[in-house]
C-alpha cells in the first residue's frame, strides 16, 4: 500500500530540484512562455494545494509575472500555438488570490485569441497555425483545459461544446478499431508527409499523447461538474480509453512503452511520462467514482514503475526515462527519441501524478 507523505515527500523533492537549480526566469525554455512550463507549474500548483508550502505558490506567481506585462500582453508567447496558450491554466488561481488587473486582461485576451482560431472542415482545431488541418491528441489538454476554464470563469456555454466538438472529432476518427487506442494525429487534407493517405492517419500510439487525451478528459469533467449535460460524456470516454490501454501495462514494471502497443518489439521501451499520465488519469477517474477497486492495481504498479526511474539525492528527486518533445513522424522516428532527465514533461506528469495518488490515500 502507498503511503500518502511518502508520495508528497517525493513530488517536493522532484520540484524543489528544477525550482533550485532554475530561477523562474530560467525555467526552460527560457525567454518562451510554453507548456513545458506551464506543465510542471500545474503540478507544482496541485502540490502547493495539498501541502500549502507558499514557496511553491510564489514560484508560480514570479514566472507568471516575468511573463506577463502589467498591460496584459506576454511577449514570450506565441500566440499561434496552443502550447504557448497552456500555461494560462495557471492565471485563474493567481487572479482570485491577488485581483491583479494583469491576468483578467490577458484572460480577456485569449477569449478572442481562442474563438476565432482556424478549423478543418469539421470545425476541428489545428495543433497550431503552421500545422495546416492538423488534429493532434496533445491539443485536447494544452487546448481543452484553459478553454473549458474561460468557459466557465465567462459562463460561456458556447466554448464547452466546441472543446466537447474537438473530443468527438478524436473519439470518431482517431481510434484503432482493433486495439481501441488513439492515433497521435489526424490530416482530414491528408496533406501531411506522414499520414495514411486513406484516412488521413499518423498510425501509431505515442504514449504521452494519448495520456495527456485521457488526462484532459476528466480535467474537464471536473472543471464543467456533474451537473453539466456534457459531463457524462467526458467520463465515459475517458473510461473507455483507460479501459483500452490498461491491458498495456508492463506486468513485470508497471510502466508503460513509447508506443504503446509494440510491447514485443525491441526497438521499444518503457517510458516514464506517459506511465505517469496514465496513472494521473486512473487515479482522478477512481476519485470521481467512474472506476471501481479494480483499477488500483493498475494504479500502484504504475506507480511504483515510475518511482523505479527514480534517484534520489540530498532530498532532491531526478525522473529518467522520459522521451523528449515529439511531433509527428514514421513509427521509428518513435522509437528513436532520446530520453532525458528532470526535464519539464516528465517532472510535470510526475507531479500531477503524485497529486491525483495522494488524494486517493
Amino acid at each position: 500500500m502507498l503511503n500518502k507523505n511518502e508520495v508528497l515527500e517525493n513530488a517536493l523533492n522532484g520540484a524543489r530540484e528544477l525550482m533550485e537549480r532554475f530561477t523562474p526566469e530560467e525555467l526552460p525554455p527560457s525567454n518562451r512562455f510554453h507548456y513545458h512550463q506551464g506543465v510542471f507549474l500545474s503540478g507544482v500548483e496541485q502540490l502547493y494545494a495539498l501541502t500549502g508550502e507558499e514557496k511553491l505558490n510564489d514560484y508560480i506567481r514570479a514566472w507568471l509575472n516575468y511573463n506577463i506585462e502589467p498591460d496584459g500582453t506576454a511577449p514570450r508567447c506565441f500566440l499561434g500555438e496552443f502550447d504557448d496558450l497552456q500555461p494560462s491554466v495557471l492565471v485563474f488561481n493567481q487572479y482570485k488570490q491577488t485581483g491583479d488587473k494583469r491576468y483578467e486582461l490577458w484572460l480577456d485576451r485569449l477569449m478572442d485569441i481562442i474563438e476565432p482560431w482556424p478549423t478543418n472542415a469539421q470545425g476541428g482545431v489545428w495543433h497550431k497555425f503552421r500545422n495546416k488541418n492538423q488534429m493532434w491528441l496533445d491539443t485536447m489538454y494544452m487546448m481543452g483545459l484553459i478553454t473549458t476554464k474561460l468557459a466557465m470563469e465567462w459562463n460561456n456555454e458556447y466554448l464547452v461544446y466546441k472543446v466537447h466538438h474537438q473530443m468527438k472529432l478524436m473519439r470518431d476518427n482517431m481510434t484503432n478499431p482493433k486495439t481501441g487506442l488513439l492515433y497521435h494525429m489526424w490530416d482530414d487534407s491528408k496533406e501531411n508527409q506522414f499520414v495514411d493517405k486513406t484516412d488521413g492517419l499518423v498510425k501509431v500510439h505515442w504514449g504521452r499523447a494519448m495520456g495527456w487525451y485521457v488526462v484532459a478528459m476528466f480535467e474537464i469533467a471536473e472543471e464543467i461538474g456533474m451537473s453539466h449535460p456534457l459531463y457524462q460524456d467526458f467520463i465515459d470516454t475517458g473510461v473507455r480509453y483507460l479501459e483500452a490501454v490498461y491491458k498495456y501495462q508492463d506486468k513485470e514494471t508497471g510502466l508503460f512503452y513509447q508506443v504503446i502497443d509494440y510491447v514485443d518489439d525491441e526497438r521499444n521501451w518503457l517510458e516514464t511520462s506517459c506511465t505517469a499520465l496514465f496513472v494521473e488519469a486512473c487515479a482522478k477517474a477512481y476519485r470521481l467514482g467512474a472506476i471501481d477497486d479494480s483499477y488500483l492495481e493498475m494504479i500502484e504498479k504504475g506507480y511504483r514503475g515510475v518511482m523505479s526511474k527514480t534517484e534520489s539525492k540530498d532530498n532532491k528527486l531526478y525522473l529518467s526515462g522520459v522521451c523528449v518533445g515529439t511531433g509527428v513522424g514514421d513509427l521509428q522516428a518513435y522509437f528513436d527519441r532520446p530520453t532525458v532527465t528532470n526535464d519539464l514533461h516528465g517532472m510535470g506528469a510526475f507531479l500531477l501524478m503524485s497529486a491525483e495518488v495522494a488524494k486517493i490515500l
